[in-house]
């Protein structure tokens, strides 16, 4: 099969063998493909490699043979967000935590549209915590295991001033009062899940609760093996006291 002109997102790029590359990339039509760029490294810079850098928008032509397809063309769609610091680690967290979950050649046009929002909002500065708990919220729906985030597994409406665990297979399990600190601190206020359903930035201090709730759905799904963005954002967090508290434009250790 030739996919001709597709649209897609560059997700990862690394070297294959002395010369070629092996490219994950986050197509339209296609869902997650890997691509084989032959002859693009080497002496003299080939001019696909400049198409094929992490979070770029690309059109390509590739003839599919198993699981890889063979790159035969590539142009840059645009101009990829330049991004520094905490929006890079972002960045690098967005596109391996879809490189994870995304099945590879599953159309997820959902998907497709959430990681372009996402980039967008990279791109323009916004509160990069908010931009990555909105794309978690939008990868799991897309992907058909997300929550009626309105409410909690049994239907029952959130009660914005009780605290919820978010359980992976039932969705949110309100916590009794009784519940030990530990269960606390993992489990996301109402008022955060309700903030999340509405598309409504939290408030500051229910920020890094959602974030530790958020992540213990995205360890179950992703299995024993963690993310690498995790151990180098938890490695930022103890280098930068304060980021654990974090405000609504900092970026918080587990993304």
């Amino acid at each position: 099969m030739r996919l001709s002109a597709e649209p897609g997102f560059v997700l990862h790029a690394r070297p294959w063998r002395e010369t070629s590359m092996l490219v994950e990339v986050l197509s339209a039509g296609h869902g997650r493909v890997g691509l084989l760029a032959r002859g693009v490294q080497g002496a003299r810079r080939h001019p696909l490699r400049a198409a094929l850098q992490p979070l770029q928008f690309i059109r390509f032509d590739a003839i599919w043979r198993g699981e890889l397809a063979r790159l035969v063309a590539a142009e840059a769609v645009d101009v990829a967000p330049r991004l520094a610091g905490e929006a890079s680690l972002g960045a690098f967290y967005l596109n391996e935590l879809t490189l994870r979950l995304a099945p590879r050649q599953v159309q997820q046009s959902e998907l497709f549209v959430a990681y372009a929002t996402a980039r967008e909002r990279l791109r323009a500065g916004d509160a990069l915590a908010w931009t990555l708990r909105r794309y978690e919220r939008d990868l799991l729906d897309a992907l058909g295991v997300g929550f009626e985030w309105h409410c909690d597994g049994d239907g029952t409406p959130i009660d914005p001033a009780a605290r919820y665990r978010l359980d992976p297979e039932h969705g949110p399990r309100r916590l009794l009062m009784d519940r030990g600190q530990a269960d606390r601190s993992e489990a996301a206020t109402g008022r955060a899940l309700l903030s999340l359903a509405g598309d409504l930035q939290p408030e500051a201090e229910d920020m890094a609760a959602l974030r530790r709730a958020m992540r213990a759905v995205l360890a179950h799904h992703l299995g024993p093996r963690g993310l690498k963005s995790w151990e180098m954002l938890g490695s930022l967090a103890r280098l930068m006291p304060g980021a654990e508290g974090g405000s609504p434009g900092t970026l918080q250790p587990g993304g």
